[in-house]
């Protein structure tokens, strides 16, 4: 026990260091260039790191969290993350051009019919030039996802471009599954379990970090023209698009962010639940994951519930000062 301590103790002081100056250091061990060197398929070696660093760029949060998984865990991560980075950016790329008339709605979907198309053969076994889907296909062939779970992934980022209001919670929970429950019914293969409650659990995080995203993002997607705060709840607290839209930061806004974090937070205590039931190495990225996606609900309280113009995040020595308190919540 007072070895623990000790080296809880250390890491603590060790997590202190700005993580701009370890950083460097950390990406010319071999814990970072191993993920990919130990691979003897050039292609291959090529497709993981091309979704490693779609990984890197655009999901701080998870790609910190995949640095503690076997190295042939961390690739199908990073795979999977890039297939789902692809999707996201092709409907919110499609929505600019759409908006510049450079694009019609039709070709947009044609697009996304082709990609479908490149989805199912990759299933098939046929191979393609695309490194996210050279890269899925080799998860696919160490792992079991149904392409049910990225074909409704699929349908859910598609729901951005005809539809950009949600009537009730129910709606918006069904899209949330689509868009982010399915990721992490795919991961949950990745990791690994030995219940299958898992996956209910799985299902609960993803709800609650695509609520956290809701939250955390309303100023920037009302400049889209979206609101995905259910019109129920924005009715029931008599708050009305005008005051969304003139960034009213009122007494009943503030009521009605503490709901939604309220709602949000109970998603999380249940997504905890599911943690002990996965595979032993897999446990610590994800609680730390969990962790530091809840912390930003956090930081929206911190900043006064000011969603409108200005963003809460935490930054990357923030989000490993908690790995010291997640270890010990582990053992």
């Amino acid at each position: 026990m007072i070895k623990m301590i000790v080296q809880v103790s250390f890491m603590t002081d060790l997590l202190k260091i700005p993580y701009s100056l370890l950083r460097p250091l950390y990406e010319k061990t071999s814990l970072h260039t191993g993920v990919i060197s130990e691979l003897s398929d050039a292609e291959l070696r090529m497709a993981y790191s091309h979704c490693r660093a779609i990984t890197r760029t655009h999901a701080k949060t998870f790609y910190m969290a995949t640095r503690f998984l076997p190295y042939h865990k961390q690739r199908s991560i990073f795979a999977i993350y890039g297939l789902c980075r692809y999707l996201d950016d092709l409907v919110d790329e499609a929505e600019d051009l759409i908006f510049q008339k450079k694009i019609s709605r039709v070709e947009v979907f044609e697009k996304l019919e082709s990609f479908k198309k490149k989805l199912v053969n990759t299933y098939r076994g046929v191979e393609h030039n695309d490194p996210i889907l050279v890269a899925f296909s080799d998860v696919l062939n160490r792992y079991s996802i149904s392409i049910e779970l990225p074909l409704t992934l699929l349908d859910g980022v598609s729901t951005d471009l005809t539809k950009n209001r949600y009537e009730t919670f129910e709606e918006l929970h069904d899209y949330s599954y689509k868009v982010a429950s399915v990721v992490g019914l795919m991961t949950s293969e990745i990791f690994g379990y030995n219940d299958k409650k898992a996956l209910d659990h799985a299902v609960d995080l993803g709800i609650a970090m695509q609520l956290t995203n809701i939250l955390r993002d309303v100023g920037e997607d009302l400049r889209k023209n979206r609101i995905y705060l259910p019109q129920e709840d924005l009715l029931n607290f008599n708050i009305s698009e005008e005051d969304l839209f003139s960034h009213k930061l009122s007494e009943k806004f503030v009521e009605m962010m503490k709901f939604q974090i309220q709602r949000a937070e109970k998603y999380y205590e249940s997504a905890e639940k599911g943690v002990p039931m996965l595979n032993r190495d897999s446990r610590l990225p994800v609680m730390l994951a969990k962790e530091n996606y809840n912390r930003i609900l956090n930081k929206i309280e911190e900043n006064n519930y000011q969603v409108f113009s200005q963003r809460a995040y935490l930054n990357s020595t923030e989000k490993f000062s908690i790995l010291p308190k997640v270890i010990l919540q582990l053992r």
